[in-house]
C-alpha cells in the first residue's frame, strides 16, 4: 500500500481511494492504523449526525430524506448505513443502501453499507473509524444510520456530534418509548409516519418526559394541535435550545416519505450545531470522543499482544483439565496469567 498517495487521493475527494481506505479499516487490514493515523489531523470538519430508533420507525426514509435536503443546500453528504449481521452466515442484507438508491448515483454522495458483526450497540467496532475516514475526505455532513435494536443502542452518541431518535406512533406502549437509555441520547427526537392516529401523544408525551427532567413539564404543551402547526412546533418552538445554558431537545414530526417536516428537523440539527460550538460542547464532546477511542486502541493492542504475542493460550489449554475437575477455577488462573504479564514470564 502507497500509504501517501492513498492520503493524497482521500484528500482530493477520489471515491476509489476512498472506498479503498474504508475497506482496509473496515477489515483491519495490514497497515489500516498507519493510515488512520495519517488523517487524523484532518478530521474534525464533518458535523456527524447520528440516526437511531427501533426498526422499521423509517430511520432510512429520514436518511435520504436529509440526503437530498442537504444536497440541494449544495453540501456535501456521507451516508453509514449499518445492517444487522446473521449469526449463521456473518453476512448482512445491507438492504438500507438499497432503499437509498435514489441518492446513491449523486456524485455528492457517499453511501457505504456495513453489517453490525455481532456488535450489540446498533453499530460496527469500526464504524467511528469509518467515519474519520470520511470525515478526512471532505464531507460536510456525515449520517450514521444505526441498524435499530431499540433501548440498547446507544454506541452512536459516541461517534455523533448531534443524534436523531426516530420514533413512530404505532411503536407500542408510549411509555416504553420514554425508558430511560436511549431517549437519553437524543439531541433531537423525530415523531416520524406523524399522519398517522397516535402522532399528537406521542410528542405530548415526550415533550412531557422531557419537561419533567427540567421541571417544566407542560410549558411547550399548547391546547390544541394541527399537522402544520405540529410540524412547525420542533423546528422553532424552542428558543431556549439556542439561546439558553442548556441545549433542549426538539421534538420534530416528520413524514419522511413525503418529506414534509425534513426542513425543519435539519434546521433543528443545524441549531444544535451552532449550540455545541457556541457553548463549548462540541470541544469538550469531542475530547470525551478522543479520550475513549484511545483507551479502544490500547485496548485493541493489547488484546492482538496478549493472544498472538506471548503464551496466555497454552497456559490456559495447560490448566484446562485442573479448571474442570475442581482443582482450580478461572478466575484463578486468570490471576496466573496476568501476574505472568507483568512479570514476563508469559511472553
Amino acid at each position: 500500500m502507497n500509504l501517501e498517495q492513498l492520503v493524497a487521493d482521500l484528500s482530493e475527494g477520489r471515491s476509489a481511494s476512498l472506498a479503498r481506505a474504508i475497506s482496509l479499516v473496515e477489515n483491519q487490514r495490514p497497515g489500516f492504523e498507519r493510515l488512520l493515523a495519517a488523517i487524523h489531523s484532518s478530521t474534525g470538519r464533518a458535523h456527524r449526525i447520528g440516526i437511531t430508533g427501533p426498526p422499521g420507525a423509517g430511520k432510512s426514509t429520514i436518511t435520504q430524506s436529509l440526503v437530498r435536503h442537504y444536497r440541494a443546500q449544495g453540501r456535501t453528504v456521507a451516508v453509514v448505513a449499518v445492517d444487522p449481521t446473521s449469526p449463521f452466515t456473518g453476512g448482512a442484507l445491507l438492504g438500507d443502501r438499497i432503499r437509498m438508491e435514489s441518492v446513491a448515483l449523486d456524485d455528492g454522495v457517499f453511501i457505504r453499507s456495513m453489517a453490525t458483526r455481532g456488535s450489540l450497540g446498533g453499530l460496527a467496532t469500526s464504524t467511528r473509524e469509518v467515519a474519520d475516514v470520511l470525515d478526512a475526505a471532505g464531507f460536510e455532513r456525515i449520517i450514521v444510520e444505526t441498524v435499530g435494536v431499540g433501548q440498547s443502542e446507544l454506541d452512536v452518541s459516541r461517534l455523533a456530534d448531534t443524534t436523531v431518535l426516530v420514533l413512530v406512533p404505532e411503536s407500542g406502549d408510549g411509555i416504553q418509548t420514554l425508558k430511560s437509555g436511549i431517549m437519553e441520547i437524543a439531541d433531537a427526537y423525530a415523531v416520524n409516519k406523524a399522519d398517522r392516529p397516535g402522532a399528537d401523544k406521542l410528542a405530548r408525551e415526550i415533550e412531557i418526559t422531557l419537561g419533567i427532567r427540567r421541571g417544566n413539564a407542560f410549558r411547550h404543551v399548547p391546547a390544541h394541535h394541527g399537522f402544520r402547526a405540529r410540524a412547525a412546533r420542533g423546528a422553532a418552538a424552542h428558543p431556549a435550545a439556542s439561546n439558553g445554558d442548556a441545549w433542549v431537545p426538539p421534538v420534530v414530526m416528520t413524514v419522511a416519505v413525503k418529506e414534509d417536516g425534513i426542513a425543519g428537523l435539519a434546521e433543528a440539527l443545524d441549531r444544535h450545531f451552532a449550540w455545541l460550538v457556541s457553548s463549548g460542547e462540541l470541544e469538550q464532546r469531542r475530547r470525551r470522543r478522543t479520550r475513549d477511542r484511545t483507551r479502544e486502541v490500547v485496548e485493541r493492542a493489547a488484546r492482538r499482544w496478549i493472544w498472538d504475542d506471548t503464551d496466555t493460550q497454552q497456559l490456559i489449554d495447560a490448566r484446562l483439565d485442573d479448571v474442570m475437575a475442581g482443582r482450580t477455577n478461572p478466575y484463578e488462573v486468570a490471576t496466573e496469567v496476568l501476574d505472568g504479564l507483568r512479570q514476563g514470564s508469559t511472553s
